[in-house]
């Protein structure tokens, strides 16, 4: 009884963690992130598609969120999806062809730029996708969100 007792309340403590922290993305060009939750609060900073963020809480209808940068606010939970997408956080990096540096250039990017999450490749390098249509493989520690 003990052990079903223990096991309930290990289930339960992970969805509670699972359910505070989680990333979503934005869903449309211009998103606002406000002060406070309610359309009234004071727009702090105005979204791309695909921007990652870390949802802290909820309350109603709105998340609470913080970015790569650690900037914290307020968006309509409506105004997000659960899509995978990554954002570049250092100066600049590089897109390669294949999952390792052995691979050709494809391309770079500059810090603040959002790709679409393809997929995750083996020794920490992940496939991504620019709007423009650009794919490639960069190291993931070079990037932030999932």
């Amino acid at each position: 009884m003990k052990r079903l007792l223990l096991g309930i309340i290990i289930v339960l403590l992970s969805a509670t963690a699972a359910d505070a922290i989680r990333l979503v993305s934005v869903a449309g060009e211009r998103v606002n992130m406000r002060s406070g939750p309610s359309a009234k609060q004071a727009v702090l900073w105005e979204l791309g598609d695909g921007y990652p963020l870390k949802v802290i809480s909820s309350k109603g209808k709105w998340y609470k969120v913080s970015d790569f940068e650690g900037d914290v606010g307020w968006v309509y939970k409506k105004l997000v999806n659960r899509i995978p997408h990554l954002i570049v956080k250092k100066r600049v990096v590089n897109i390669r062809s294949g999952p390792g540096t052995k691979y050709r250039m494809v391309g770079k990017a500059n810090y603040g730029v959002v790709f679409k999450t393809l997929k995750r490749g083996k020794n920490g390098w992940v496939k991504i996708k620019h709007e423009n249509g650009l794919e490639g493989w960069v190291k993931r520690n070079l990037l932030w969100g999932w």
